[in-house]
């Protein structure tokens, strides 16, 4: 072996990519991806989202509404690089899709609308994406539309997501004269050629346009001084007056991009078939290879302070993340892989360690949309799935028996919104519940809660178009017959003092007297920072299972809040002391003890109901501006900024999701059908006292 890797090791996985294109929605990721496919020979014919057709788009309700809702995988090649993909959904309802598939991604590719630049929707991915350390490639797509301007929206890259953006293009022509692009790395003109029907296979090189090349000069002068704050070797012969050749270019921008010290930037029009060719060329060259990230880290299941470290290697032990699942009405479980290390072999045996339960290859299959390639082996940097497994859920690690370990899993955002469904027959109930169960294992963001007072089955969601997304498919995929509530706020609780409360739980059960005690205190957190649970037990005099059980008892009884029944969060938990008696403590009894301990404190805490905020972002022309505005206020909405685009006023502002429902119309309405606007989740925050008085009064609390 060369290196750590083998030789044969290295090869396969330089000429790997595993990347992800995510954006705004209508941004054009998936028209870009499906130009992707058709140039590098996977898509015989190039689908549009627009005619419902798009290879990526696959699910039925995908093509009929024209948007991305579940990510899809698919593999291509381009300049021997094999370039694994998957098309990410731009609608904030979908946020956890872009999520799972960041997590198992070496490195993505941003789209951004030309004419809009940086967008809600945009903001978000990219935060994900800089959470997951994932290099990245901006492509200002739309080139032709009216109104586009490049430089604006690469102002706006670095101006709202504090990135370096390099352009390493310039633009020929904008709108309808937008014709093709200036390489600045080779300082050469590409032009496409022919019409549309000719789908852009045909371009031009040539000089810079006259007219264009002082400003591709200047660019270029940019573009080598970003370069060389990176390569000290580069910057040495840069100031030498020496030129830098194309490979030392492309090595520094590589280097820079892998370093995430600045970000390329790229144009074209996806749907114009102009600029996709030079963004594959891009991929090849400045995004990662599975040898070029980092080890993944895991942790040994039974000591979680000893780290195993997971190298990138066919002969290391077999290490894999299991990022989604999908229930295939023919194939039955698909369980989508990262693979990270070793082999997964067909065939083979590998733990779950969550479960402490194998599972055996059945089949391994890899994927272009919903269509399938079987395959007899997943190495270490392959993306695929396996068919048949049991009990693997999203997020969690499959692993050698041999060499147990656990990789960080995902974590999923808590739904905002929920609504009451009910099946229209007793025979309907249980394929209603187990039609719920294959959801919520593909979904993560979705879930299903039983409301312990009125017994109503609730199903919870990112947003109304989430949960209308998942009735569809209740009802159509899965034909259940079922009658749905309207959209309901899933609000949250917390406490604004500390308080602390102690319970004894003694009753006879069996002829045995079932003895608990404990005694803890609640104190509130900051914004955001969920339930924190501390224990001040002596781990030398009580056993393991008996400080679990008093933490448990306590962290469950959270799930119903004080006030409303509502999840309580925010909230820090400390289990101060618990007595024992001569007899032998009974898990359970303390179990109960701390519960019952926890719900007398929070009830001295001074209970708050807490709301979903959401951020909105509403283009408006600039004669309807009072009427949004006023509209914004009456819906308890807060502008924090407003900012001129042309002859189009763009308004950010805050408001609480319980007072959105029904915006799209009533926005309409007030702008005669000519504003328009995005939102995503911003935060939980207080409600008040006025209206938290109206919402428990409407609660018949």
């Amino acid at each position: 072996m060369a290196n750590s890797l083998g030789i044969q090791t290295a090869n396969d996985l330089k000429v790997t990519r595993n990347i992800g294109i995510m954006a705004h929605i209508d941004a054009g990721k998936t028209t870009t991806t499906e130009r992707i496919l058709y140039y590098s020979g996977r898509g015989h014919k190039m689908g549009e989202v627009h005619d419902g057709d798009a290879t990526m788009d696959w699910m039925e309700q995908e093509q009929e509404r024209g948007i991305t809702i579940t990510s899809a995988a698919t593999t291509c090649f381009w300049n021997d690089v094999r370039i694994n993909i998957i098309d990410t959904p731009g609608h904030v309802d979908f946020t956890v899709e872009v999520e799972r598939s960041l997590r198992v991604l070496d490195g993505a590719v941003a789209v951004f609308d030309g004419v809009n630049g940086v967008e809600p929707q945009s903001e978000t991915v990219w935060n994900q994406a800089n959470r997951h350390k994932v290099p990245r490639i901006c492509f200002i797509n739309k080139m032709d539309r009216v109104g586009v301007d490049y430089f604006m929206s690469i102002a706006t890259i670095k101006d709202r997501l504090q990135a370096t953006p390099v352009p390493i293009q310039i633009p020929i022509g904008s709108e309808d004269k937008y014709k093709g692009l200036v390489d600045l790395v080779t300082m050469k003109a590409y032009t496409w050629v022919g019409d549309e029907k000719d789908k852009g296979e045909e371009f031009e090189t040539s000089k810079i346009p006259s007219n264009l090349l002082e400003q591709a000069q200047s660019q270029r002068d940019k573009m080598l001084e970003s370069i060389c704050e990176v390569d000290d070797a580069l910057m040495e012969k840069y100031l030498e007056g020496e030129p830098l050749s194309e490979d030392e270019i492309r090595s520094g921008l590589r280097k820079g991009t892998l370093s995430m010290a600045f970000t390329p930037v790229l144009c074209g029009s996806a749907f114009k078939n102009k600029g996709v060719q030079p963004l594959l060329d891009a991929i090849v060259s400045y995004l990662p290879s599975p040898i070029d990230v980092k080890d993944v880290i895991g942790k040994d299941p039974k000591k979680e302070d000893k780290e195993i470290i997971c190298k990138t290697d066919f002969d290391e032990p077999t290490v894999a993340l299991a990022f989604k699942v999908v229930n295939d009405p023919f194939a039955g479980t698909l369980t989508y892989i990262r693979v990270y290390s070793g082999v997964v072999k067909m065939g083979a045996a590998l733990l779950n360690p969550r479960q402490d339960k194998k599972e055996r290859i059945q089949k391994l299959v890899k994927m272009h949309a919903n269509a399938r390639e079987e395959v007899k082996e997943l190495k270490a940097g392959d993306i695929g799935a396996v068919i048949g497994f049991k009990c693997t859920a999203t997020g969690d690690t499959l692993c050698d028996n041999k060499r147990p370990v656990v990789l960080e899993s995902i974590i999923f955002p808590e739904p905002v919104i929920a609504m009451a469904i009910e099946a229209k027959s007793s025979a309907e109930q249980k394929k209603m519940l187990e039609a719920l169960e294959r959801l919520q294992q593909e979904d993560p963001s979705c879930r299903v809660k039983v409301d312990a007072e009125t017994g109503q089955t609730l199903l919870q969601g990112m947003g109304e178009l989430h949960l209308d997304i998942l009735v569809g498919r209740l009802l159509i995929e899965h034909k259940i017959k079922a009658n749905v509530g309207k959209p309901q706020v899933s609000y949250r609780e917390s406490i604004t003092k500390s308080a602390t409360a102690e319970s004894v739980f003694e009753r006879e059960v069996g002829g045995a007297i079932q003895y608990g005690h404990c005694r803890l205190s609640v104190e509130p957190l900051g914004k955001g920072a969920g339930l924190q649970v501390v224990s001040e037990l002596d781990k030398k005099v009580l056993s393991p299972e008996l400080i679990t059980a008093v933490k448990e008892g306590a962290q469950e009884s959270s799930e119903n809040g004080v006030l409303a029944g509502y999840q309580m969060r925010d909230i820090k938990i400390t289990i101060h002391s618990v007595k024992i008696k001569d007899e032998g403590p009974s898990v359970m009894a303390y179990k109960i003890a701390a519960s019952q301990a926890f719900r007398a404190a929070a009830a001295q805490a001074n209970a708050i109901l807490l709301e979903p905020l959401f951020n909105l972002e509403i283009t408006t022309p600039e004669e309807f501006l009072g009427n949004v505005i006023g509209d914004l206020n009456s819906r308890r909405g807060k502008v924090g900024s407003m900012e001129a685009k042309g002859s189009l006023q763009v308004v950010r502002a805050e408001a609480p999701l319980v007072n959105l429902f029904g915006y799209t119309t009533d926005l309409r309405s007030v702008s005669q059908g000519r504003a328009s606007f995005s939102m995503d989740f911003l935060e939980y925050s207080a409600v008040p006292a006025k209206n938290q008085a109206e919402i428990l009064k409407g609660l018949g609390l």
